[in-house]
């Protein structure tokens, strides 16, 4: 019975790592983890910031929103866990105006699973069961992001980010990449209009794998193919943005924005799917009272679920969040889940804000 249990536990972490490794030569959903969105504002608006977006955050939202930033040097950081805290996702971010027409800013994103257990070695060479040898490794996306934005003319603003991609699972397997990413701002009365092109001239990872004789053995014993370097493309995502404020009196408005997320790598379980593009709206509101309380909602992730062999439904993923500002901090948070709300698998993100000024 025991020795039952230790193969399936040697099975299932074996399985894990192979999927891992076995994704990352696929095309398809490549990088996925730049997709999730930094910044309780944002995920509170399910995502919806492209046209909007004015602080540190836009280093990943849409570079041309730098300019928003009006003090010498602004400062977030965002932290939120998924999968009843199994996955920790991170973000820390600075951003400086340099003049008028000019800003600067860098962004650092994680999102990884630590301490899973590596069972491949389990047993020794005599075959004995051997605790002992069971070690720990992390597998983690990290993403560093230099963003700079520049005023064209009147209302116009354009951006442009240079990034680098690490991810790493445990000593088994690293890739490195470096991608391209555009974006603009028009901003015409109490209308937004925004474009991002991510990863403009496709991101490309080249990963590389190190496993040992006793990892090798592993593998084969379980039946898993054995990684080889290869390379991951990373296809370009188009985001068509819309936003407007309205005010509704002089402490209270509302701004409300749309986006649209039109990737180009095939057929996806969207509202709009087809092949080569497919086209996922999500939709954002945020309520403010004298610009310093706020009162987030939005609607995202319209997809089709089957519920019955042969029947599908459509489900829909609510994000809410609030937010409040407090002379040069600004705190949010947010309450989002994976999109199946029969799951009910809430995610907490809290992030903070603050603007630093020269004496």
């Amino acid at each position: 019975m025991i020795s039952l249990r230790i193969t399936r536990l040697l099975t299932v972490s074996v399985l894990f790592l192979s999927v891992l490794t076995t994704e990352a030569q696929t095309r398809k959903y490549s990088n996925e983890f730049l997709a999730i969105g930094v910044g309780g504002r944002a995920l509170g608006m399910s995502g919806s910031q492209v046209a909007s977006v004015n602080d540190v955050t836009s280093g990943y939202w849409n570079p041309a929103g730098l300019l928003g930033v009006k003090s010498d040097l602004q400062v977030g950081a965002m932290h939120s866990e998924y999968f009843a805290g199994i996955a920790k996702y991170d973000f820390v971010g600075f951003a400086k105006s340099i003049d008028s027409t000019q800003a600067i800013g860098l962004s650092f994103v994680r999102f990884g699973v630590d301490d899973i257990p590596n069972t491949t070695e389990l047993i020794d060479a005599n075959g004995v069961i051997d605790y002992d040898r069971v070690t720990k490794f992390s597998a983690a996306d990290y993403a560093f992001i230099l963003s700079y934005a520049k005023k064209l003319g009147k209302g116009l603003s354009v951006g442009a980010n240079a990034k680098v991609i690490h991810r790493k699972v445990g000593d088994f397997g690293k890739a490195w990449g470096f991608g391209l990413d555009a974006g603009l701002q028009y901003r015409k009365n109490d209308w937004i209009i925004a474009a991002m092109v991510r990863d403009v001239t496709t991101t490309v990872n080249a990963w590389s794998y190190t496993l040992n004789d006793a990892t090798r053995e592993a593998f084969l014993a379980t039946g898993n193919e054995i990684p080889v370097n290869a390379t991951e493309i990373t296809l370009p995502k188009i985001i068509l943005g819309v936003a407007r404020t309205l005010d509704l009196s002089s402490k209270i408005s509302v701004l409300g924005e749309v986006n649209l997320d039109v990737t180009t790598d095939g057929k996806r379980n969207v509202l709009i799917s087809a092949d080569p593009f497919s086209i996922d709206p999500h939709i954002g509101i945020e309520g403010s009272l004298n610009k310093m309380i706020f009162i987030r909602f939005g609607v995202g992730n319209i997809q089709d679920v089957q519920t019955l062999p042969g029947k599908t439904e459509k489900t829909f993923q609510p994000n809410f969040g609030v937010g409040i500002k407090l002379n040069n901090i600004s705190l949010d948070y947010a309450l989002t889940d994976i999109g199946d709300q029969s799951a009910a698998l809430y995610s907490n993100v809290f992030s903070i804000r603050l603007d630093i000024f020269k004496p």
